[in-house]
């Protein structure tokens, strides 16, 4: 797939001060430790139990100086639940807005950028089609708090598995040690998909799509419904893709 970009708002949470790092590589799932200044990459705070707080992309804009991108409207959440650690820490942590470059497709399936001449943020509808075709969760429609990370393929590349301790970090390990999950994110293709709708199999409820432009979705299935199968949904033929 052919690296495509989209000017896109985000809210931005910029952690900094002497503890800034030693602080977010505590409690985040993404090994900042290996990150240099200038680079970024996908992480995630979650849960105590593992599941999924706010997924976000991380740039380490100075030494000292952390920039947490989200979902407009998770900001708050994502502050909020670095604030809930903050002791006897030497950080700030500020909330702000941007528009940053979506890199979708290429070496990498979803990068975020910030420099250079980012323009207004693009068509909504572009944006969303192009984000589902590569086959990029976002949070408050395909992620949520029940989410756990494997389900959605984030610990693909937001999770490291030798850092050392971070919050939610046991379930994540275990599953990836010993376990499975029940379902997995799926790209699906068929007519007049709409978000909410249960496909089925032989009759049987099997999944539920979570976004969707046209003829394409992100859903999540049972994960005995293999990527190659068809699916039904509302009486109409929808093919099952790996995401």
């Amino acid at each position: 797939m052919t690296a495509e970009t989209y000017p896109i708002d985000r809210d931005l949470v910029v952690v900094h001060g002497p503890d800034a790092t030693s602080f977010l590589q505590s409690l985040v799932s993404q090994d900042l430790d290996a990150i240099a200044v200038g680079d970024g990459a996908h992480s995630l705070l979650l849960q105590p139990q593992g599941k999924l707080v706010v997924a976000f992309y991380v740039l380490h804009r100075a030494a000292d100086e952390w920039w947490c991108m989200c979902e407009p409207g998770f900001g708050s959440l994502l502050a909020d639940g670095l604030n809930r650690f903050k002791i006897r820490v030497k950080a700030e942590i500020e909330q702000r807005e941007i528009v940053a470059v979506a890199v979708l497709g290429g070496a990498s399936r979803f990068q975020l950028t910030v420099d250079g001449d980012v323009g207004p943020a693009s068509d909504a509808t572009a944006y969303e089609r192009a984000r589902i075709e590569a086959g990029v969760p976002r949070m408050g429609a395909d992620l949520d708090d029940r989410v756990i990370p494997q389900e959605a393929f984030l610990d693909r590349d937001a999770v490291s598995f030798t850092k050392g301790c971070f919050v939610g970090q046991e379930l994540v390990c275990r599953i990836d040690t010993r376990g499975h999950v029940n379902r997995y994110l799926r790209r699906l293709r068929g007519e007049g998909l709409v978000v909410g709708d249960e496909p089925t199999v032989d009759g049987k409820v099997v999944g539920r799509i979570t976004s969707s432009v046209g003829d394409v979705a992100l859903g999540y299935l049972r994960r005995e419904v293999e990527a190659g199968s068809t699916v039904e949904v509302r009486g109409h033929p929808a093919v099952v893709e790996a995401v």
